[in-house]
């Protein structure tokens, strides 16, 4: 799956902690969420079993992933992240905040 600069990773083994997440569906829009479990939850939304947004959207891959110290901090992240523009989002993935772009699983 690819969108301008983003190709999506065909990983699914992610460390368990809090985190914030963007996924990109498959009509190239971003869903943004927060968990504890990224494999558990990403499983969940590609089975169509986690958000509405995501149900008709799919697949979802993963597109943006940051690891958080707990629950509040996550919630204020998702918040924040939610409030970004498209073109601020597609920064966000692009940068090195992005988990995905600072451990073995790169994408590009």
């Amino acid at each position: 799956m690819k969108t301008a600069n983003f190709t999506a990773p065909e990983f699914t083994d992610f460390p368990a902690g809090h985190c914030v997440y963007m996924l990109l569906c498959a009509d190239g829009t971003y869903y943004t969420g927060w968990t504890t479990d990224f494999n558990q939850r990403l499983a969940a939304h590609n089975s169509g079993k986690g958000a509405k947004y995501t149900r008709s959207r799919l697949p979802a891959a993963p597109a943006y992933l940051e690891y958080v110290p707990d629950r509040s901090a996550g919630l204020k992240r998702e918040a924040a992240i939610k409030k970004l523009t498209r073109p601020q989002k597609d920064q966000l993935i692009n940068s090195k905040e992005n988990y995905l772009n600072r451990h073995e699983h790169r994408y590009d």
